[in-house]
């Protein structure tokens, strides 16, 4: 097949964030089909420079047409949406002009659905559209999106872009529920979660000590508890902090790690900070490349996935979550959902209270200082990330849904 593949916060295999148009896109290309990404720099590493306002080019063997929008974290919702609509009127012009056998179009933003559509509808080829987050859900509930002349327009474009698809992936089983919300028969959704890039992060844990001797003062076997990831507003990162500072009371041997950037790295900062715990036992770390993922898990007793108390944030497919699946490690999140229930039947992590750090800390103390239970949870981890979420056995279920689509031109 010829794919067009739309993705407008594509990620290379070096920087950090989420692999999976990459890893997907290669592995496309391995099996013969002819890829080509249309995507920003907005994640790329600073050692690319793109001074052209559209540049064809090859990244990693993968062919894209990168479009220069810049784009942060840190920016404020209303410069976003200019972001994403500067992005897809571009996008556009490119998507009609690349011949393709089925176009691909992955979000979020939900204003990717702009240029996949057109380039449906101008070169008569079919559509499969892939739900990252529930938009506008998502923004709705955390209170970015209030003008209600944009949430209905938010949730015309919604209801378009799910209408005019041969078929949705999902990311998570509640995300399929949404789209089949918005009156998209099961029989046209697939549910693909992220993935286990277990090649990558099935490393020796001795391999962890590198990330360790940088903690001053931590011992061999010490309990470090890991985040790693956005420190945005939906992430609720400062739920760990407030862990950390009821944790010095309850068992102090007990370290965190935070590792990332995002709108509320300052604001964590201070509150480590006023709360006694910053450099005490708890760190903050600038983003690491993904290739330097391996050894930070590997230096983890537990790894954690966090966001705010909303329950649309239940749906979530977090790439830490299934990072730390690869690494065998056990996992600790602090919502319900699939994943709850995925870790409480597996045993392969915990979920702490969401709205109590003093519980939170006396449930992850328990945790981490119970040997046995740490193996086998780390165990479990290992064989889900082997045997229910492995890449390969993903990039496989989306080549499948992809042909059947393109089968129908």
């Amino acid at each position: 097949m010829r794919i067009l593949y739309l993705h407008q916060y594509f990620v290379p295999p070096q920087a950090p964030g989420g692999p999976r148009s990459y890893e997907f896109a290669r592995r496309l290309i391995a099996h013969g089909h002819q890829v080509c990404v249309i995507s920003s720099p907005a994640f790329f590493p600073t050692n690319y420079q793109f001074t052209s306002l559209i540049t064809q080019t090859e990244v990693a063997g993968t062919p894209m047409v990168i479009i220069r929008v810049p784009y942060s974290n840190s920016m404020s919702f209303a410069e976003r949406i200019h972001a994403f609509l500067q992005f897809a009127f571009l996008a556009s012009w490119e998507a009609m002009r690349h011949p393709a056998d089925v176009v691909f179009a992955t979000s979020t933003p939900l204003t990717i659905a702009i240029p996949a559509i057109l380039a449906k509808l101008w070169q008569r080829i079919p559509l499969v559209f892939e739900v990252r987050d529930l938009w506008p859900e998502l923004p709705i509930a955390v209170g970015a999106l209030r003008n209600p002349v944009a949430k209905a327009l938010a949730e015309a474009l919604e209801w378009l872009a799910y209408h005019a698809s041969v078929h949705v992936i999902a990311l998570s089983p509640g995300i399929a529920e949404g789209v089949m919300r918005r009156g998209m028969p099961a029989t046209s959704i697939t549910v693909i979660p992220n993935a286990c890039d277990v090649e990558l992060f099935d490393v020796p844990l001795s391999q962890g000590q590198v990330i360790r001797r940088r903690l001053p003062g931590l011992a061999e076997n010490q309990p470090l508890v890991v985040y790693t990831g956005t420190f945005g507003v939906i992430n609720g990162v400062d739920y760990l902090v407030d862990v950390a500072v009821t944790m010095r009371t309850i068992a102090s041997d007990v370290r965190f790690l935070l590792v990332g950037s995002g709108a509320k790295k300052d604001m964590l900062i201070s509150k480590a900070q006023a709360g006694g715990v910053l450099n005490e036992n708890l760190w903050i770390w600038d983003p690491v490349p993904r290739t330097e993922m391996p050894n930070l898990l590997a230096a983890a007793t537990v790894a954690t996935s966090l966001f705010v108390p909303l329950r649309p944030m239940w749906n979530n497919s977090a790439n830490k979550f299934f990072d730390a699946l690869a690494a065998g490690k056990p996992v600790a999140i602090n919502y319900g959902g699939w994943q709850a229930e995925l870790l409480t039947d597996s045993g392969a992590g915990i979920v702490l209270p969401p709205n109590d750090p003093v519980l939170a800390a006396e449930t992850l103390s328990s945790f981490v200082h119970d040997p046995q239970r740490l193996q086998q949870a780390a165990a479990a981890a290992r064989t889900l990330a082997y045997t229910r979420f492995h890449r390969d056995m993903l990039a496989s279920k989306l080549e499948a849904s992809l042909c059947q689509a393109a089968e129908r031109r």
